[in-house]
């Protein structure tokens, strides 16, 4: 455990010296910020919290910024230390090599969390400050909104190290990470959608594993429609009641998207060739 958290703080402050990650946090937080002021205006129209507009809001922000921002940290891992030849010290080190990666993964992690804890959470402060009464349910949504954003931040990092780990090239590492965002974020729902449209009569159950299949769709079905104020104001309930996907089971399927991605890049880093 010391040597994960060895190698974790390590990527920690490496990445708290970025210039980029820190730009991409206060990019994270203007959003955020942006769109809980404008979420509050409609709120005395339609009658909802302006939590509950912030959450429809940061829940679609989140599907597209960041999975990009994890990738683009997390697809050169490996294979950037391979190229910058410190992938050979480090190894030189008494440390396994399943050890290695996962205190590196825990350590963008940990940086995708921060930004997402930071940048989200002032949001809620400036939700907080304002002169609509909150209640506890509300804010039960908002903090289950920024721990699935984390959950799925981890996801696709998971996904940008397997990427790094089976290619040799960083070039070709980040063309499978810009490939994976595409599919992911938009060519799969527009692939569902169409296949839909068609009037293919796709079963409930075939529509449930496809959904599953797709960490960004778990992420967005948990946060519009886990949440009863929440799914009413986005229109989703009648789709959470379609679907039948309970809230435990896409937690868990988020959590399946961390861990099998992260599992198999371990299991091909240690018969890497280095």
């Amino acid at each position: 455990m010391n040597t994960l958290l060895i190698i974790a703080g390590k990527e920690l402050r490496e990445a708290t010296r970025n210039r980029w990650v820190v730009a991409t946090t206060l990019l994270m937080a203007a959003l955020a910020l942006t769109l809980s002021f404008l979420g509050s205006v409609p709120t005395g129209t339609v009658g909802v919290g302006p939590v509950e507009v912030t959450i429809v809001s940061l829940s679609s922000l989140t599907i597209f910024l960041l999975p990009l921002i994890a990738l683009l940290l997390s697809f050169d891992a490996v294979v950037g230390e391979i190229d910058r030849g410190t992938m050979t010290l480090l190894l030189s080190y008494p440390v396994a090599r399943w050890q290695l990666l996962l205190g590196k993964f825990l350590g963008h992690a940990a940086v995708i969390a921060l930004a997402t804890v930071v940048g989200y959470g002032a949001a809620g402060v400036a939700l907080a400050m304002g002169d609509t009464a909150i209640g506890p349910d509300s804010w039960r949504a908002f903090a289950s909104m920024i721990g699935s954003s984390v959950m799925l931040g981890a996801a696709f990092t998971a996904l940008g190290y397997l990427a790094s780990t089976i290619v040799r090239d960083r070039g070709t590492a980040a063309g499978i990470a810009v490939a994976v965002w595409l599919c992911f974020v938009l060519l799969y729902d527009m692939a569902l959608l169409g296949i839909l449209a068609s009037g293919s009569g796709l079963g409930v159950e075939t529509l449930n594993w496809l959904l599953l299949a797709n960490p960004a769709d778990a992420y967005r079905l948990f946060n519009l429609t886990g949440f009863k104020g929440v799914s009413s104001f986005a229109g989703t309930a009648g789709l959470a009641t379609h679907v039948q996907l309970s809230v435990p089971l896409l937690l868990a399927v988020m959590a399946g998207w961390i861990a099998a991605p992260l599992a198999l890049a371990a299991a091909l880093f240690s018969r890497k060739q280095i």
